[in-house]
């Protein structure tokens, strides 16, 4: 059951995200319920890869390429999903990192 309370607050947080940026679409609850799907499985499997692929650069970079790869993930998710739509690499490294915050107080809140 907590597996998918979790999938609804994520769902929830990329409606408000998406409401938030103008460079970010969904059309509307369903799409954001695929979208934080196709999300999780993206994160659960290929960002693991990417991410010790890319390890020589993300130490050069201190980490922060991970950021990139997680705009990348997203413009992915993006090209899969109908319904969800990310203008350009820009807009998505800015939805990751707001979805980041979106999602840390709607799970805080969900956890009272």
């Amino acid at each position: 059951m907590p597996i998918v309370i979790n999938w609804i607050i994520s769902a929830l947080a990329i409606i408000v995200v998406a409401y938030l940026l103008p460079g970010v679409t969904v059309s509307g609850f369903i799409a954001a319920l695929i979208t934080a799907l196709v999300l999780g499985i993206i994160n659960a499997f290929l960002r693991p890869i990417l991410v010790i692929l890319t390890l020589p650069i993300n130490i050069i970079t201190l980490g922060l390429f991970t950021f990139v790869i997680n705009a990348l993930l997203i413009m992915l998710a993006g090209a899969v999903v109908p319904g969800f739509a990310v203008r350009n690499f820009w807009w998505a490294l800015l939805f990751s990192l707001v979805l980041t915050l979106v999602n840390y107080f709607l799970g805080s809140l969900a956890a009272e």
